[in-house]
């Protein structure tokens, strides 16, 4: 399993934003990567300077969120999709954008659910439930 350090999940997405203004040719990964950035120009200065980035802390106390791990988010959403796994996320996904008439919305919505699951986990200690965290995102997706 690749397991990337804090600086280089930091590069990556300074890298992809990099090449994109410059016009550097994108790997297949930087191309999955913009679609979120280009979601995000909030997002846009922090990725321009690798270096602050790569020094910057995100801390609750410091009221801002992590660009870096937004960003992850994103991306982690998008592979539970394209491989369906845990299996069923794809649907409710697809629903909740239907319901928000927004991908963009509906993975804000999956990553409350999925930050759940992965708090939950760690406070349990026990490995994280996939189907718990898919149940809290069909509720989503149905709810009145």
């Amino acid at each position: 399993m690749f397991q990337p350090s804090q600086d280089d999940v930091r590069r990556f997405f300074c890298t992809a934003w990099r090449r994109q203004r410059s016009g550097e040719p994108l790997a297949p990964m930087d191309v999955l990567a913009l679609r979120w950035i280009d979601e995000h120009p909030e997002y846009h200065a922090d990725l321009a300077d690798e270096t602050a980035a790569l020094a910057a802390v995100y801390s609750v106390e410091g009221g801002r969120s992590n660009p870096f791990l937004h960003l992850s988010m994103h991306l982690t959403i998008d592979e539970q999709c394209s491989i369906d796994q845990p299996t069923g996320i794809r649907q409710a996904v697809q629903l909740l954008a239907a319901r928000h008439q927004s991908l963009h919305e509906a993975h804000h919505v999956v990553m409350e659910c999925l930050g759940e699951m992965i708090w939950t986990s760690q406070r349990s200690g026990l490995p994280p439930d996939g189907q718990a965290y898919l149940q809290a995102v069909r509720r989503r997706a149905t709810a009145d």
